[in-house]
């Protein structure tokens, strides 16, 4: 019985090398800062163009497999030899020919996604994508001592340094709002100045 892990390597095992390059390119190019993020439908288009019939699931986690092992690889410092023989250790089915191109492409970018990787690890902050706030009138609540008192609602909109979007919401009292607005003018007019 083949894991998660064998099906994705699998599939891998059945594109053609420059195809199969060419989606690699992709994902260390996000790695290294080159794109905002890795076009999976655009990746999807392309392996239908050439006779590939894998779904939409299939080639996002194609995707997510090579992204996870190139972070992890930047992250570890790890030669293209040595990257080679953890992908052979994670599943028996990698292609010669795959692993081929991983060590090429490894080869040639692993040390500029290792330094982008290490910038992006210091300022991991995420970046501010949207946000939506509604004014409401409280009926319960911990932090307010009376009830009916109004209180602002914010939802934040965050791209985090994936790529991946999540939402964070949290409730503030009147005052604590008007705090928040305050900072908020204060980097603006600090960042005027910059």
């Amino acid at each position: 019985m083949f894991s998660g892990m064998d099906i994705i390597v699998q599939n891998i095992g059945q594109l053609p090398s420059d195809v199969f390059a060419e989606t690699c390119q992709q994902i260390l190019a996000h790695l290294q800062g080159q794109t905002r993020a890795v076009d999976v439908a655009e990746i999807c288009d392309r392996f239908q163009r050439t006779g590939i019939n894998l779904g939409w699931k299939s080639v996002q986690d194609i995707v997510r497999l090579l992204s996870l092992n190139f972070r992890s690889a930047a992250k570890t410092n790890h030669t293209p030899d040595l990257l080679i023989t953890e992908l052979r250790e994670s599943s028996s089915h990698w292609t010669k020919p795959a692993l081929q191109v991983v060590h090429q492409l490894w080869s040639e970018h692993g040390a500029l996604v290792q330094a982008h990787q290490e910038v992006q690890a210091m300022s991991s902050i995420g970046q501010l994508v949207d946000l939506q706030w509604k004014l409401g009138m409280a009926v319960s609540s911990d932090t307010c001592r009376s009830l009916n008192s109004p209180y602002v609602s914010l939802v934040l909109k965050i791209a985090d340094t994936s790529g991946e979007i999540s939402y964070k919401s949290f409730e503030m009292t009147i005052p604590q709002f008007q705090n928040f607005s305050k900072q908020f003018k204060e980097m603006a007019s600090v960042l005027e100045t910059v």
